[in-house]
């Protein structure tokens, strides 16, 4: 009993993780922290998908003499593991190119604040016409 209590505090640990980071995307104004808050979020999905693979008292799927070759319940799947890897080589590449787009934006504009970004975004517009 008490392993599925201790099992799902993970879950509720994923929970608020991609709470804390889904306010930091849509109610933060400044593009850094919502930078900040975009890796808080993938964050979270990628400890939820790894926390589904975890099973108490199993084991890595490589051939045990001590385990039965039929009894494949025992055996942990990998693939959210090898998932994951790939999400967190592309969340690095996507913030990498993020961030260079900010110091891009920074520099044209020498602010990261949302909607003094988008009132000088339209007045550079408006000159240009």
């Amino acid at each position: 009993m008490t392993d599925y209590i201790i099992g799902h505090y993970a879950y509720w640990f994923t929970f608020i993780l991609m709470m804390i980071g889904f306010y930091g995307m849509t109610m933060k104004k400044n593009l850094v922290k919502k930078l900040i808050g975009m890796n808080i979020f993938q964050v979270s999905i990628i400890i939820f998908y790894v926390s589904t693979a975890v099973k108490w008292g199993g084991t890595v799927p490589v051939l045990d003499l001590n385990i039965s070759i039929a009894d494949t319940s025992k055996y942990i799947n990998p693939l959210q593991h090898c998932l994951m890897l790939t999400a967190i080589v592309v969340g690095v590449a996507t913030t990498g190119v993020a961030f260079a787009l900010s110091i891009s934006i920074f520099k044209r504009y020498k602010t990261l604040d949302e909607a003094v970004l988008i009132e000088r975004m339209i007045k550079d517009n408006e000159s240009d016409k």
